[in-house]
């Protein structure tokens, strides 16, 4: 170990200061895969951790929780509860959205607003407990009209921090009402901005008497959760859409939806990783093959092959440790950054509004500084191997080239058949891992198998070479050492097969995302509420607006849509009923994947996303019985939903359901929309239109709206061009990593090629001694960096198109249960090619300048 020390010191060191820029790209490459890697990491564990924070602040410390599949639940299954034996305590909570707003001049704010029984919240939600302020009466919380807010919301509103004198009003914008509240003290929940009142209060203020959104119990010690569960569901008048839920039941839903996002981000970040130990490669095997001499000098000085070996893997391993530490340092400022810029949300939605703090964590950053390690040592496997198996004889004499991998093509045809099978295999988990596995395996195959593609070509281009000395002087040379070109362009290949595949999935996914939103918004002009950043109730549009609307002589057509959740199951992200008129093709109005099937008498049809199919496993064809619960008894008779096809979605993740707008509101009653889809006739004033309809909006509302706006309208176009643009934006990271993953691999050919050049500079100077000139010499490098480059590219892209066909068809189902069309790119696809064999023949060209400007006569000479 001493010994092995002393090397690391001064033979490996004085390389390091010889070449610093060399060695600082290869940790270069570590440092940013594992800085990607351990952000992402970083950023979704702090989201996380303050989300579950906040649900614990908001929802208490319950045993369960009592919810509606969709709606609200009856207060009488409170009363009921309360009388349980088994029910310790039973806390009633209602649940609003609104737009709160401090007078009219400043901005509306998002609010969630809780009503609750201010004596139970000690006991369930301390965190919820209203805190008087001075001035305010002790039992202001029991007041009408009377919230209590927590510290973001008086922020956001402008009452933190300042002299408020008399207990100031904020004014609540719910629908088409305005609602006059007074501030009456602050909660110490963090998270959103939250406002707290009495139950009672807000059944009054919004109008829901009658009406809960979930029960919080604590159970009496001993009783059997599961049993008693089901003693309840058994009576005769239980509530068949009411679900129980366990406290942590958020938590774990929000967690599993953004965990495929995260692996996803966290795998394109590892892409880095991956070309980085191609890096680590070319480097290592550079520096071996200019101190070939020295390793022979300590192989007669005693250095055993093994001694030799460890010495180049514990170079790659303080490259990679170096790496990976700064790797670390940069993740964790990274994460910190986008955490107080961006808040916890990573581009997928999942943690909107959040604004954690950094939760650091060593565990994690262990293992992603051994990931850099093991790439890096991974890198450098191969050219310790070299020094092992060096001759010192040869070496000193300069016939110690490279030698290159053995030519063992059914390794790379096994490699190839186990990724394809693996390809086929479901996910494990929730996540596409074995599809990840089989994308590695594909790499490797290709890259095993290319020893044996470039002799295949080498011995097709031969007959077209004869007769020309330069062209066949240039084959020879690369069919005998297609081992070493195989490794030196293995890096390009994994590159260029990674951009290409890349190339592929975001132009696929962007042609399919265009397409569908051409099927979605089938109206040139669309209308919303004003107030849809509080989302709920407080977006939705009032009733009989539509049917108004509709009346407005400049329209031909308006299309009522109506969004609203559905907790069909717990454990499940909550999914999104659509209600909309269907007409009587669904086919033509809806991007179904496969044709609509006829819907049997007596049933009512329903149509899934793919999301639905994946998470509940249903099938066209089949009854849903969950969803006959979630509704209930109408005038005695259960709806029978019948699934009668599936269509793509690519904005609910955790699956929609839609159903004919009549249906919905026979089931239910209500008649408020969530927008509105205008066909405005031909020839219309647009301008005059939307005004006519902003008035009639305002007609049913509040006095004292003023010049704010109600409601809000949008052209598709703009819709579509907007989407369109953040997705783009969204994927620009996947663009900046390619460029990263292509000059990684542009820099490893070169630095290949030059431990090439240096390995046969005594060849170099036999030609020049057998007439061929400086220049003559150069166009056989360059010849041979063409052809090395021609064929990575061509490997580059076939293994790309596999990769790609991996990535659409079976990583983003598995992930995000949707499916796309495969669309080729191919004039992109083409540069992408061209531009890596010209970098690839300019890059052996500057390689070969160094070797064939030495002296000849003094090259050969130090063979004598």
């Amino acid at each position: 170990m001493r010994a092995m020390l002393a090397l690391l010191g001064t033979f490996s060191w004085q390389d390091l200061r010889h070449h610093p820029w060399r060695s600082a790209a290869a940790m270069a490459a570590v440092m940013l895969g594992v800085a990607l890697a351990f952000a992402v990491h970083l950023i979704n564990a702090s989201a996380l951790d303050e989300f579950a924070q906040a649900l614990r602040a908001v929802h208490g410390e319950p045993d369960l929780e009592l919810r509606a599949m969709q709606g609200s639940l009856p207060e009488a299954l409170y009363e009921r509860l309360l009388g349980d034996p088994q029910v310790a305590r039973a806390s009633p909570v209602l649940e609003l959205s609104a737009m709160a707003q401090k007078d009219r001049s400043a901005a509306r704010t998002p609010l969630r607003v809780l009503g609750a029984d201010a004596l139970l919240l000690p006991a369930m939600a301390p965190a919820l407990m209203p805190r008087p302020w001075p001035g305010a009466d002790r039992l202001a919380f029991l007041a009408p009209a009377t919230v209590f807010l927590n510290a973001a919301a008086q922020q956001a509103l402008g009452l933190a921090g300042a002299d408020l004198g008399p207990l100031p009003q904020i004014t609540l914008w719910v629908g088409s009402r305005q609602l006059p509240v007074r501030v009456a003290g602050s909660v110490a929940a963090g998270a959103a901005p939250l406002a707290v009142m009495d139950i009672g209060a807000a059944q009054d203020l919004f109008g829901r008497a009658g009406q809960l959104s979930r029960i919080d119990l604590q159970l009496q010690p001993g009783t059997v959760r599961g049993a008693w569960q089901q003693a309840l569901r058994a009576r005769p008048d239980w509530p068949a859409n009411a679900v129980f839920a366990e406290p942590g039941d958020a938590v774990q839903r929000v967690g599993n939806l953004s965990r495929a996002y995260r692996v996803n981000l966290t795998v394109l970040a590892l892409v880095a990783l991956f070309t980085g130990a191609f890096l680590v490669f070319s480097v290592r095997a550079l520096s071996v093959a200019q101190r070939a001499p020295q390793f022979a000098l300590l192989a007669v000085l005693g250095a055993t092959p093994r001694q030799r070996l460890a010495l180049v893997l514990a170079e790659s391993a303080a490259l990679g440790l170096v790496g990976s530490l700064a790797g670390i340092a940069l993740g964790s400022a990274l994460a910190a950054a986008a955490l107080r810029l961006l808040g916890g949300d990573l581009g997928g939605g999942y943690f909107a509004g959040v604004q954690p703090a950094l939760q650091w964590s060593a565990p994690a950053a262990l293992g992603y500084g051994a990931l850099g390690v093991a790439a890096a040592l991974a890198g450098g496997w191969w050219p310790a191997r070299a020094a092992q198996t060096l001759v010192p004889a040869q070496t000193f004499k300069g016939l110690g080239g490279a030698a290159g991998p053995a030519d063992r093509g059914w390794v790379g045809m096994l490699l190839l058949a186990s990724g394809a099978l693996l390809s086929s295999a479901p996910p494990v988990w929730g996540l596409p891992l074995p599809a990840y596995a089989a994308i590695a395996l594909l790499l490797l195959g290709g890259i095993a198998l290319l020893p044996w593609g470039m002799a295949w070509l080498l011995q097709r281009l031969r007959p077209l070479a004869l007769g020309h000395v330069l062209p066949l002087l240039a084959l020879a040379r690369a069919r005998h050492a297609r081992g070493s070109a195989a490794i030196a362009v293995g890096g390009v290949v994994a590159s260029l097969s990674l951009a290409v595949a890349l190339t592929v999935m975001v132009s696929s996914f962007r042609g399919s995302l265009a397409q569908w939103l051409d099927a979605v918004l089938p109206g040139p002009l669309y209308l919303r509420s004003a107030l849809n950043a509080a989302g709920g109730d407080a977006a939705l549009l009032p009733a009989g607006l539509a049917e108004a609307v509709a009346q407005l002589p400049g329209l031909a057509r308006v299309q009522a849509q109506r969004a609203s959740p559905l907790q069909l199951d717990p454990a499940l992200p909550a999914l999104t009923l659509l209600s909309r008129p269907l007409g009587a093709n669904p086919q033509q109005n809806l991007p179904l994947v496969g044709a609509a099937l006829p819907v049997p008498a007596g049933r009512t049809g329903v149509y899934v996303s793919e999301a639905v199919v994946d998470l509940y496993g249903l099938r066209p064809g089949m009854d849903w019985p969950a969803l006959s619960r979630a509704f209930g008894a109408v005038d005695g008779r259960a709806e029978i939903f019948f699934i009668a096809g599936v269509w793509r979605d690519y904005v609910h993740q955790s699956g929609a359901v839609l159903l004919e707008r009549a249906v919905w509101l026979r089931l239910t009653g209500d008649a408020r929309t969530s927008d509105l889809a205008l066909w405005p006739r031909e020839g219309v004033d647009v301008a005059a239109l939307q005004a006519s309809i902003r008035a009639l909006a305002a007609a049913g509302h509040d006095p004292g709206a003023g010049d704010q706006a109600l409601v809000e309208f949008m052209f598709s176009g703009a819709i579509r061009e907007r989407s369109l643009r953040i997705f783009d934006r969204s994927f620009a990271v996947t663009y900046w990593l390619q460029a990263v993953a292509i000059g990684i691999g542009l820099f490893g050919v070169a630095a290949s090629f030059g431990a090439q050049v240096l390995a046969r500079r005594r060849e170099f100077g036999l030609l020049a001694h057998l007439g061929l000139t400086r220049r003559q010499i150069l166009a056989v490098v360059a010849a041979e960096g063409a052809v090395w480059s021609g064929v990575g590219a061509a490997a580059g892209l076939l293994l790309g198109l596999a990769v790609a066909v991996v990535l659409v068809h079976v990583v983003n189902p598995q992930s995000f249960h949707w499916t796309m069309d495969l669309d080729l790119p191919g004039w992109r696809l083409l540069a992408l090619c061209l531009a890596l064999i010209l970098s690839g023949t300019a890059a052996a060209w500057i390689a070969g300048r160094a070797a064939a400007g030495r002296d000849a006569v003094l090259a050969v000479k130090e063979d004598w």
